[in-house]
């Protein structure tokens, strides 16, 4: 396998747990919090907690599109570019929206999860916001701009 491939491989993996741990954050926060993937409603400020939940429902119904560029990619399906554009912008955003919005509440003392969760989230959001530059990047060469 090219190393390219192995590079949509990783990204495939690293955006589905962005979108899957979405869908169970939205969908069932309670499992979510006892799968580690959001953190417990007790231990955040509610605003927060509102926030994430809003965010991982909308998260859900853009997410798809990176880990749906990946599979059309290593399907040789020509359509994956467009996909790649758009859902590693999408990427890029939650790692932005992400970093952002947990670093202003908690600069104003909102409970936004323990350090291990803070920390967790930080490197998660980086990793898909790398998943998603690399994406574009691999989408931009590929369509020859």
């Amino acid at each position: 396998m090219e190393l390219i491939s192995i590079i949509i491989v990783i990204i495939t993996i690293i955006s589905l747990i962005a979108w899957v741990g979405q869908m169970i954050s939205g969908l069932a926060p309670k499992l979510a919090a006892k799968l580690g993937v959001m953190e417990p409603e007790s231990e955040v400020d509610p605003v927060f907690f509102t926030d994430a939940r809003g965010e991982a429902i909308w998260d859900v119904m853009t997410l798809w599109t990176l880990p749906l560029a990946c599979i059309l990619f290593l399907l040789s399906n020509p359509l994956w570019v467009y996909f790649g554009l758009v859902g590693g912008g999408m990427y890029v955003y939650i790692w932005g929206r992400i970093s952002l919005v947990r670093f202003m509440m908690q600069k104003k003392g909102m409970r936004i999860g323990t350090k291990k969760d803070v920390k967790a989230a930080y490197i998660l959001a980086f990793l898909w916001g790398l998943s998603g530059i690399i994406m574009i990047i691999i989408s931009i060469i590929s369509i020859g701009i």
